[in-house]
């Protein structure tokens, strides 16, 4: 039963072990000069200002929501919008319209709550 595995198991190791040997040898070989300048934080060319610890704003987390229902939603329904016509005649078109709806149900109920905590409204 686990013969017919042991080809991918030992792709598996043989990227690994390729992986490992190139991490270890740039770390042997490679260089190692740091200096002050090299191991500043780097910030756009301009000297960093605050801490790097400073908390984002929840306005940024709820527009990232915004981009993730929307990307997500898209994603997903082009190939269904393109091989509907397919499952139609296949006689799955029934099943298939009822799990894209439960699917754009979830993905509205995300919207709707964006929208309640105020991800849309950029006034502010």
């Amino acid at each position: 039963m686990f013969g017919d595995f042991v080809p991918l198991f030992l792709m598996i190791a043989l990227a690994l072990g390729l992986a490992l040997t190139l991490l270890a040898a740039a770390a042997y070989i490679g260089p190692d000069r740091p200096s002050g300048t090299k191991t500043m934080p780097y910030e756009s060319g301009m000297d960093p200002v605050g801490s790097a610890h400073e908390r984002y704003s929840v306005k940024f987390y709820l527009v990232a929501m915004i981009f993730i229902v929307f990307d997500v939603e898209v994603v997903f329904m082009w190939p269904w919008a393109a091989s509907f016509h397919s499952f139609v005649e296949s006689g799955a078109g029934l099943g298939v319209i009822a799990v894209i709806s439960l699917f754009t149900v979830i993905l509205l109920v995300g919207l709707l709550y964006d929208v309640k905590k105020g991800g849309l409204d950029f006034e502010q």
